[in-house]
């Protein structure tokens, strides 16, 4: 009856359930084993008190009257079974009105009521060297009626006890395997019965981020309908948000390639006729602000262009028809050779470490390049002057691709904060680096709708920086 691991909820349905029965049931085997006792000990005393009384009555009629007295007339064997007992210490008596023992044990207890009763022997309790003991009494007048003896017979508990015992043991017993045994059927048909719900978080637990179909009531209990009908109601209408974000941002960006790219057109060529007309008076201030609008131009180009990907990315990779075991290593060749070029004219070293045989892996003809593209241009942005691109097979199946670079990394509290779109470290307002802080954002959304994991590593844990690709086969 635990509850789940965690804070902010409360206890679970199997205990909500079981806990209340729990304690009833307690309660009731505590009452029973109260009302057991006072039964079982009830009974033992009635049934020990009646054999007490039967044997001071069979006593008292074994005393006959002669000239010396009265004289208790029982044969030795008879006073051997009466005075032993292998669990219980018996013993007995024969007192005159004043006390002084005429047989039997004179260590057994006299009770102070000792008056004249033919009708039944009298109960008593006293003890008997220190020990508890339970007796009868009963007192014989002779036929004479000139004199008066008593005759006691004592027994100490220990067969009352033993039999309290028995009997509460019999009586509890049952009903606590009973109550164990309701109660494991109980906590099975409970678990059975909520089966259902924990199939439907499991199938929750293993889909994919962006898969909002609903979830089945094929065999959710019907008290458990109407919050899994509005589940599936609150992810169609997440479903709806998103392709609205989406469409957005596609028909956004899309929007602004066109007037965007008529302003670059018209930087460069204004720039080319600043440039032709040397003489033109006050040109030379005007072009340092020309270059600086064909960059900004150029960068704007390159951030509508992110959008469109991420866009595109996100509707194409919704759909797993193209996601398909294949050897990677060709896109990976094809998708480094422009950065390779573009990294010698800029003094930076990019090598490729790929094995000769085949590196087969669940992937995406198109938009693995696109990871790599990102990744890589990153590492030239940001890196140092050596950058590897590495990949590897996985024994188990699937790959491993890395990319490396030699520079100055991430600090470790900003590491949280890399995959975040638009960010781009620390003031980047005052770097000229062309970055538009979707790079990461769209490799690592490309990734997970491959169905693989995109993780980084800077220092003290590596020196430099590396981005670490696992995709799936």
């Amino acid at each position: 009856m635990s509850t789940t691991d965690g804070a902010g909820h409360g206890p679970s349905l199997r205990r909500r359930l079981l806990q209340p029965l729990a304690w009833s049931w307690l309660v009731g085997l505590a009452l029973a084993t109260l009302g057991a006792g006072l039964l079982a000990r009830g009974s033992a005393n009635s049934a020990f008190d009646r054999g007490l009384q039967d044997e001071a009555a069979a006593l008292a009629a074994k005393v006959t009257w002669s000239d010396r007295g009265p004289l208790l007339d029982v044969s030795r064997q008879v006073l051997e079974l009466l005075t032993w007992d292998s669990a219980d210490r018996n013993a007995f008596a024969m007192i005159d009105i004043d006390g002084f023992v005429l047989a039997g044990d004179a260590t057994v207890p006299i009770p102070l009521d000792r008056s004249d009763s033919f009708a039944k022997p009298k109960l008593f309790d006293a003890q008997l060297d220190g020990e508890p003991v339970r007796g009868a009494v009963f007192s014989v007048t002779s036929p004479m009626l000139d004199r008066v003896v008593a005759i006691i017979v004592v027994e100490t508990r220990r067969k009352r006890a033993d039999l309290v015992r028995d009997l509460q043991f019999s009586i509890v017993m049952p009903a606590l395997v009973l109550g164990i045994l309701t109660f494991l059927m109980l906590d099975f048909s409970v678990r059975r019965g909520l089966r259902p719900l924990r199939e439907v978080g499991n199938e929750v637990a293993v889909r994919e981020m962006h898969d909002w179909r609903p979830l089945s009531l094929a065999h959710v209990p019907a008290e458990a309908v109407p919050l899994i009908e509005r589940i599936n109601q609150l992810l169609q209408d997440v479903q709806q948000n998103v392709l609205l974000q989406r469409r957005f941002v596609a028909d956004a960006a899309h929007q602004l390639r066109t007037p965007v790219a008529g302003i670059r057109v018209l930087a460069q060529e204004l720039e080319r006729e600043l440039a032709s007309d040397a003489a033109a008076a006050g040109a030379g201030h005007w072009r340092p602000l020309l270059s600086e609008l064909r960059g900004s131009s150029e960068r704007l180009t390159r951030l509508i262009g992110q959008l469109l990907s991420l866009a595109r990315s996100e509707t194409a990779l919704t759909m797993n028809a193209e996601h398909q075991p294949q050897d990677i290593v060709p896109l990976l060749r094809e998708a480094t050779e422009p950065l390779v070029l573009q990294g010698l004219r800029e003094g930076r070293s990019i090598e490729l470490d790929a094995p000769e045989a085949p590196v087969i892996a669940r992937a995406h003809p198109i938009w693995l390049g696109e990871v790599v593209n990102n990744l890589l241009d990153n590492a030239r942005r940001y890196g140092g002057p050596q950058i590897l691109l590495r990949v590897r097979a996985h024994a188990d199946g699937g790959a491993e691709v890395t990319v490396e670079d030699d520079g100055p990394g991430v600090p470790e509290e900003q590491m949280s904060r890399l995959f975040e779109p638009f960010w781009r470290g620390e003031r980047a307002d005052l770097r000229n680096d062309g970055g538009t802080g979707l790079g990461l954002t769209i490799a690592r959304e490309i990734v997970e709708r491959l169905g693989g994991t995109l993780q980084a590593r800077s220092r003290p844990e590596f020196a430099g920086m590396q981005f670490i690709v696992t995709l799936t086969d």
